[in-house]
């Protein structure tokens, strides 16, 4: 597998050639470029394919040995598990606290409204009877100073 943008080491930091002027002609640029290594010189890399996630997980796995690597499966296993009993836990208490609270608390509220709503229909009428001033108790007055 190859990678689309190329190779790993073709980064801006590691070229070494300068940036080419703007030229009024375009400029052919080889295609292939074949690079003999001598006795002398490392061996050019750039050539070989990116190594994908996949194939430098399973490289990991081959450094460390087989009891590390089924100990930390297992303890991912384990954590995974745990956190999926946790949520499903927490989803169960809320659902219960919640709807029992809707249970428990709404006859209250209701009756509490209904109370204001007969409170509020005898003022009403206290109103209409006696007139705007006897709805309810009146601020009292200040004295007039002498």
């Amino acid at each position: 597998m190859s990678s689309l943008s190329g190779s790993k080491d073709e980064t801006p930091e590691r070229k070494t050639e300068p940036p080419a002027p703007e030229l009024e002609e375009p400029v052919p640029i080889p295609t292939t470029v074949q690079i003999k290594p001598s006795s002398g010189q490392e061996e050019n890399y750039d050539d070989e394919p990116d190594e994908t996630m996949g194939e430098r997980l399973w490289a990991l796995t081959e450094m460390f040995p087989s009891p590390v690597r089924t100990f930390c499966g297992k303890v991912t296993d384990v954590s995974c598990s745990t956190v999926k009993c946790i949520y499903s836990f927490s989803c169960n208490a809320s659902w219960i606290i919640f709807s029992s609270s809707i249970i428990l608390f709404a006859p209250v509220i209701f009756e509490t409204e209904r109370a204001q709503m007969e409170e509020m229909k005898k003022s009403q009428q206290k109103q209409v009877l006696l007139g705007p001033g006897s709805a309810g108790p009146t601020p009292a007055m200040p004295g007039i100073p002498r």
